[in-house]
């Protein structure tokens, strides 16, 4: 009768942690920070220390706090971006592809509420540079995106023809930024806004079919 030799199994290594860059983590840090405190009550200092780095580096990156929250939101306008382009897809119709840009803002905005916040509280400071406006390259895709869309809409004469695009993308956009700003305002300091995403989306939809030949949407 022979003795056989049980060899244990190796325990499986566990899962490494994905390596996220200074850069990165500077980044989440910051935004998370800005979401809880404030733009104003939080420094670089204390950005650095809870990324675990130095304020020489965050500069290195992002040249300042303001660089810093400029880059929040370029990331978060790109994302958006991306989450509409794929919302589009398969879609012919200009008013289709309008509420898919929408549907995704919406659904972007609910999934990253540090975001949200930032964009409808602090989301003006950053175009200020002295006398100047300064917008930032994932916000300007957004806007392109949205205008392509307008236009192809004008083209098509589902538009009123006394309207410009960038008129009614602007006032669509307006719009959007000033329910949800107000919903925020409502959760969080009881301010009357008293309405829910899906009544917001219908006074959107009610808005631009004043701009078409035919309700849109």
């Amino acid at each position: 009768m022979y003795n056989h030799l049980v060899v244990p199994r190796a325990s499986p290594e566990p899962a490494k942690a994905p390596v996220v860059s200074t850069h990165e983590r500077i980044l989440r840090v910051a935004k998370t920070l800005f979401a809880n405190r404030g733009y104003e009550h939080t420094s670089t200092s204390a950005i650095a220390r809870q990324a675990g780095t130095s304020e020489s580096q965050l500069m290195k990156h992002f040249g300042s706090k303001a660089g810093l929250l400029e880059a929040i939101f370029t990331e978060g306008w790109i994302q958006i971006t991306e989450q509409a382009r794929a919302g589009m897809v398969g879609l012919t119709l200009p008013p289709d592809k309008l509420q898919a840009i929408t549907r995704s803002v919406l659904e972007r905005l609910e999934h990253d509420p540090e975001l949200k916040l930032l964009l409808l509280l602090e989301g003006r400071r950053i175009r200020k540079e002295g006398q100047m406006v300064s917008l930032t390259e994932g916000f300007l895709s957004f806007v392109g995106l949205l205008d392509g869309v307008l236009k192809e809409m004008s083209d098509q004469h589902i538009l009123r023809a006394n309207l410009s695009p960038q008129a009614v993308r602007s006032a669509l956009m307006g719009m959007l930024e000033g329910m949800l700003r107000d919903r925020f305002l409502g959760d969080r300091l009881g301010f009357p806004a008293h309405f829910d995403m899906g009544q917001l989306q219908e006074i959107l939809a009610l808005a631009l079919s004043s701009f078409t030949q035919s309700p849109a949407i």
